[in-house]
C-alpha cells in the first residue's frame, strides 16, 4: 500500500497526466456504458441523411443516415480494444525477445537483433496494410496487424534494460546459488526492467489507435463493426458540406491519444523519478 501510495503522490504531481486520465477514464465510461444507455444500431440508417448536429439526432447522421452518435460511442469500444489488445500482444513479445537477447547476449541477441532490425526496417504503417490485406480484414487481423509493427522498439527497450541488470551484484549471487535461468529473468530482472517498459506500452496504446485508424479509413477495417476511422473514411466525400462528419469523430481521436500520451507522460514521472530531475 505504501508504494502505491507513493506512486499517486508522484503521478498527481503531474496536472497534466491526471487530466488525461480522468478524460481517459471517460472515454473508456463513454465506450463500456454508452451503447447501453443510448441503444441505437450504428449500421441503422435512422433519419435523413446528412443531418447537422443538435437537431432530433445529438450528433447528427452521416451521408447514409446513421445516427453518428452511435457510431462514436460503438467506435470508443473498438478503438480502444485494438489498442489496448495490440499494445499488451506487442509487449508481451517484444519483452519475451528483448530479454532473451538481453540476458543471455553473444550469438542468441545477434540472431533477435537483426530480425527485429529487419522489421524496423520497413514502414510500419505499410507493413500493416499489408498484413491486413492479404488475410481478412476483421478485429483479430488488424490487432495481429499492428502488434507485429509495434514490437521491435519493445524488443530493443527490454534488451537494454536486461543487460543492463544481467551483470549486478544480486543477478551473480543468484547464479551463484543455482537458481535457474527462467526464474532470475523472470523473478529476478524482470521487475527492475519493467518500469520503462510499462512507460512505452501505455504510448504504444495511442499509437495503436491512429494506426487502426488509419486502416480503416482505407477500408481495411472489420466491415461489421463502425471505428472512428471508418466514420472518417464514410464523411472524406462530403468534407465541405458536412465537415461535423469528419470533426466530430476525428475530435474523438485526438482527444483519446492526446490523454493516453498524458498518462503515458505522468507513468514516466511516476515510475522513473531519477530520469524527471535530470
Amino acid at each position: 500500500m505504501n508504494g502505491l501510495a507513493l506512486f499517486w503522490r508522484r503521478y498527481r504531481r503531474n496536472r497534466g497526466a491526471v487530466a488525461g486520465a480522468a478524460t481517459l477514464a471517460l472515454v473508456v465510461v463513454a465506450a463500456l456504458v454508452g451503447p447501453l444507455l443510448y441503444p441505437v444500431d450504428p449500421f441503422d440508417m435512422v433519419g435523413r441523411p446528412s443531418q447537422p448536429p443538435f437537431g432530433r439526432f445529438p450528433l447528427g447522421t452521416d451521408v447514409a443516415g446513421r445516427d453518428v452518435l452511435a457510431g462514436i460511442l460503438n467506435g470508443a469500444r473498438i478503438s480502444l480494444v485494438i489498442g489496448i489488445l495490440a499494445s499488451l500482444a506487442a509487449t508481451l513479445l517484444g519483452v519475451l525477445v528483448g530479454a532473451i537477447a538481453g540476458y543471455y547476449g553473444g550469438r542468441i541477441d545477434d540472431m533477435l537483433m537483426r530480425v527485429t532490425e529487419f522489421f524496423l526496417t520497413i514502414p510500419s504503417f505499410v507493413l500493416a496494410v499489408v498484413v491486413v490485406a492479404i488475410f481478412q480484414p476483421t478485429v483479430m487481423t488488424v490487432t495481429c496487424a499492428i502488434a507485429i509493427v509495434s514490437w521491435p522498439s519493445v524488443a530493443r527497450l527490454a534488451r537494454g534494460e536486461f543487460i543492463a541488470q544481467r551483470d549486478r551484484e544480486y543477478v551473480k549471487g543468484c547464479r551463484a546459488i543455482g537458481m535457474p535461468d527462467w526464474e532470475i529473468i523472470l523473478l529476478q530482472i524482470m521487475p527492475n526492467a519493467l518500469p520503462p517498459v510499462i512507460v512505452v506500452s501505455s504510448l504504444m496504446v495511442a499509437t495503436a489507435i491512429l494506426t487502426e485508424s488509419g486502416l480503416s479509413f482505407l477500408g481495411l477495417g472489420d466491415p461489421n463493426l463502425v471505428s472512428w476511422g471508418y466514420m472518417i473514411g464514410v464523411a472524406r466525400t462530403v468534407l465541405r458540406t458536412a465537415w461535423w462528419m469528419a470533426a466530430i469523430p476525428g475530435a474523438m481521436i485526438l482527444v483519446t491519444v492526446l490523454a493516453i500520451n498524458l498518462v503515458g507522460e505522468g507513468l514516466n514521472d511516476a515510475l522513473n523519478p531519477k530520469l524527471r530531475r535530470r
